[in-house]
């Protein structure tokens, strides 16, 4: 038991020295943190301070540099106002020496006017002394004489006035003349395009003679559906590698002669088969006409074209007249156009739009009873054009009358284009219409789907519904357009009127 007890005295008085020792140990930690914190706090204080000093001195540096620049300026001003200062000096000085030369100047001028009054006065008192002189030697008064004076002046100034008029308008009109021929001459120079007559036939190359057979096909059935299709006569003669092809309307050689390409590339050449081709080489030529208008629009600089218009412009390339092809005709009439309008101080632009359009009147297939000025007026005025381009295209063959100083231009440049040599051959306009009207006397029959006149006019080929057409009909219609063909119609040698009726029934297997 005392052993316990000694031991656990023993115990307490170990942990109380612990104690003790432990807390005179963190006094002596903290004494040490709170010295070297005093010594850190110390040396930021001075550094503050010294931070504080620089900042001081920089300031005070920038503001004596403020109040330096600042002094400059101020001086700098001064100098300024001292210099104006003394030219304000300068020019009142100047201003006083010219004020006292003015009063000078107008002392002698008062002068010299009093000196010219007394001179004046001793004038008037001599012409009253000569008036009255010359009244009692004449016996006339001083209102009669001027009278007679002022008729005789009169008298002499009419004469002279009415020979200077004359010789002003002869030299007028000799200048007119030569500049409108020089104005003519310059614009045929400056738009000097060569000329190629339309014909009615177009050559269609092939590689072999062995292509010949298969256009022609089976009892020549290729070559039958081939002309009814597009309405083109079709010559497989003996000229090597060679095909003609013989149609008044451009149009339809051109469509006869793509889809002829195609189907020789393509090889297979059927009924059936040139149907679809033709349809579709139809469409795509369409697409051609189209891109023609807009190319050609865009080359000469005309703008805002109606679509229709632009499509119509397009037709013109596969259009002629009197042989001379109708777009190159109209490109070039808008060319001279432009630049005679140009040398005139005109629009150039209304004219080289009146220029294109003047004869949009011969494109439209259909022709009705009007001069195609007159038709081409309307069809451009249906689709917005102005009244200048209007009046320019129903005036330029004189059907209405001149309202503007365009129309005697296109006049005039549409007269210049058709008349160089070699643009035009009267007798192909002539025959084109011959055929234009074959074809239209046979459409005008109930009952007629398409007519074409082939063979140079010496066969016409009429087209007939069956449904609508019987084999009776078909042979009365044959007889009764060449009837009416003999008697409106005038035409060398004979015409042979063929009526086709060809019933299909078409189905499809799904």
């Amino acid at each position: 038991m005392e052993l316990i007890i000694g031991g656990a005295i023993g115990l307490a008085a170990g942990t109380v020295v612990a104690y003790l020792i432990q807390i005179t140990m963190l006094k002596k930690r903290n004494e040490q943190v709170i010295k070297t914190a005093e010594l850190e706090g110390e040396a930021l204080k001075k550094e503050k301070i010294l931070q504080a000093k620089e900042k001081f001195l920089k300031l005070k540096e920038d503001h004596e540099e403020t109040m330096k620049e600042r002094e400059r300026r101020m001086q700098s001003l001064e100098d300024k106002a001292r210099g104006k200062e003394k030219a304000v000096n300068q020019k009142l000085e100047e201003l006083a020496r010219k004020e006292k030369d003015t009063d000078k100047i107008q002392t002698e001028l008062n002068s010299k006017l009093q000196a010219n009054d007394l001179r004046q006065q001793e004038l008037e008192k001599m012409h009253q002394k000569r008036v009255a002189e010359l009244t009692k030697i004449t016996g006339m008064s001083t209102e009669d004489a001027k009278n007679m004076l002022m008729e005789s002046l009169k008298d002499e100034a009419r004469t002279a006035a009415m020979v200077h008029i004359k010789e002003i308008t002869e030299e007028a009109k000799l200048n007119a003349n030569r500049e409108a021929k020089r104005i003519v001459i310059q614009t045929i120079q400056r738009v000097a395009s060569e000329q190629a007559v339309e014909n009615a036939v177009s050559v269609f190359n092939i590689d072999s003679d062995e292509v010949k057979g298969r256009i022609i096909g089976r009892e020549g059935r290729n070559i039958r559906a081939l002309e009814a299709a597009t309405g083109v006569e079709i010559i497989v003669d003996d000229t090597p590698e060679a095909i003609i092809l013989s149609c008044f309307d451009p149009v339809r050689r051109e469509l006869a002669r793509l889809a002829l390409h195609q189907l020789v590339s393509d090889g297979r050449i059927h009924p059936a088969r040139i149907e679809e081709v033709v349809a579709k080489t139809k469409k795509q030529l369409e697409e051609e006409i189209a891109e023609t208008g807009r190319r050609t629009c865009i080359d000469l600089g005309i703008h805002g074209l109606h679509p229709e218009l632009t499509r119509m412009v397009g037709r013109m390339k596969y259009r002629s007249s009197y042989g001379q092809n109708l777009l190159q005709h109209s490109r070039e009439v808008a060319n001279l156009c432009a630049i005679m309008a140009a040398e005139l101080g005109l629009n150039v632009k209304i004219a080289k739009r009146a220029g294109l359009l003047h004869d949009i009147g011969k494109v439209p297939d259909e022709e009705p009873e009007l001069p195609h000025a007159i038709l081409g007026m309307k069809i451009a005025e249906k689709y917005g054009e102005k009244q200048d381009v209007l009046n320019a295209i129903g005036a330029h063959h004189d059907e209405i009358e001149m309202t503007t100083l365009i129309s005697p231009i296109v006049q005039v440049c549409d007269a210049i284009s058709g008349a160089r040599p070699g643009a035009r051959r009267e007798v192909v306009e002539s025959y084109i219409k011959r055929i234009k009207e074959l074809e239209s006397l046979a459409l005008s029959y109930d009952g007629v789907n398409s007519a074409f006149a082939i063979q140079a006019g010496r066969e016409l080929r009429v087209m007939v519904e069956s449904e609508k057409v019987t084999d009776l009909r078909a042979d009365e219609l044959s007889f009764a357009i060449s009837q009416k063909i003999q008697t409106e119609m005038t035409y060398p040698g004979q015409v042979k009127v063929t009526v086709i009726r060809e019933r299909r029934s078409v189905n499809y297997a799904k």
